[in-house]
């Protein structure tokens, strides 16, 4: 008799369009032994209405039981059966404790003020808890979110190497012996030691690095810098077209420009207060000082020296590049016999 029920319940009905099927749907977010989902709720429904069925034929079809059956029916239809029965929410109609909107909105003005949670306890009869509560929701927990937006980053590459070379330069101290970053010992000094300058260039397509260590950064060790680097992407088979440099003395001295005149060098600056634009020799420098200079306890400056070629070399042929699909910069030079049998290896 019950499956002579159930085959006539699966068979549409006209005008109506309903099937009695106890396979529930797997929808939302749903826990794996749950016997009914919102569609499945609201089929039942639908059914145990259109097809006249009793509480224990539909709730022996659905494999739940008849109070289960009666709720929903009785759901369904204060709602005009609809097409999903979603569960109520938990929250009370009623809550005693909770703050009206006019405090809500009073927190929200002061700390958009920038007010402290300490100094909005002090004018307002809240708790803490209640402050933080009324904040997380607004996303006001922390005073970082008052900032304004800051503006998209704009990326660049060139298409081709040479294109363009940034150049940049980084002090650095000279110590005789190691000092407190190696030892942790700030009674160790290098007194009157000084300073000497890491000269850095980086080809903004291949991400290429080239760095030399001058004692200043006047204008003749600039120079002395810009014909190493062009000497150095001569090696690889790279022409440079044009510079981009900061604003600094020596990169707006009349030598300097005359030097890019002779070696057929066009001369761009950054923007002024917009570091972003060398952003890419600026990255270079913090990741050579991070991974050279301060790597490891040197004995003293110049044997820090020593070890700076080898680290070029591991940087341009070896290291994996994060802007380079976890390729080193020698996966972009000109594919020459120079570059393939002298330098990669």
């Amino acid at each position: 008799m019950f499956q002579d029920v159930v085959r006539t319940a699966r068979v549409r009905q006209a005008g109506g369009g309903c099937t009695l099927n106890p396979t529930p749907c797997r929808t939302d977010n749903m826990h794996a032994n749950a016997k009914l989902t919102p569609l499945t709720r609201a089929q039942m429904a639908l059914a145990h209405h259109q097809l006249s069925l009793s509480l224990r034929t539909t709730a022996t079809a659905y494999g739940v039981c008849e109070r289960t059956v009666r709720r929903w029916l009785a759901r369904a239809k204060a709602q005009n059966f609809p097409l999903r029965l979603d569960d109520r929410s938990s929250t009370p109609h009623r809550q005693s404790r909770k703050i009206s909107s006019q405090l809500e909105a009073q927190i929200l003005v002061l700390r958009r003020q920038r007010r402290s949670y300490a100094q909005i306890m002090m004018v307002l009869p809240v708790s803490k808890a209640t402050l933080s509560r009324v904040l997380r929701r607004a996303h006001l927990n922390r005073l970082s979110s008052l900032e304004p937006p800051k503006p998209p980053v704009i990326r660049y590459e060139r298409d081709h190497p040479g294109e363009l070379l940034h150049l940049d330069i980084k002090k650095l101290g000279r110590f005789a012996r190691p000092g407190v970053r190696a030892t942790g010992d700030r009674t160790v000094r290098n007194p009157g030691a000084g300073v000497e300058s890491l000269h850095v260039a980086i080809d903004d397509h291949s991400r290429l690095a080239f760095a030399c260590l001058l004692p200043d950064e006047k204008v003749p060790s600039v120079l002395i810098a810009l014909d190493q680097a062009v000497r150095f992407y001569h090696a690889h088979g790279i022409k440079i077209q044009r510079l981009l440099t900061d604003r600094g003395s020596t990169y707006r001295s009349r030598l300097f420009a005359a030097s890019c005149h002779e070696l057929g060098l066009k001369h761009s600056f950054t923007k002024p207060y917009r570091p972003q634009t060398n952003g890419k020799a600026e990255r270079f420098i913090q990741t050579i000082t991070r991974e050279w200079a301060y790597a490891r306890p040197y004995k003293s400056s110049n044997h820090r020296a020593t070890f700076l070629p080898h680290y070029l070399h591991d940087y341009n042929f070896h290291r994996p590049h994060s802007a380079l699909n976890s390729l080193p910069p020698s996966s972009r030079l000109p594919k020459t016999a120079d570059n393939v049998s002298r330098y990669n290896s």
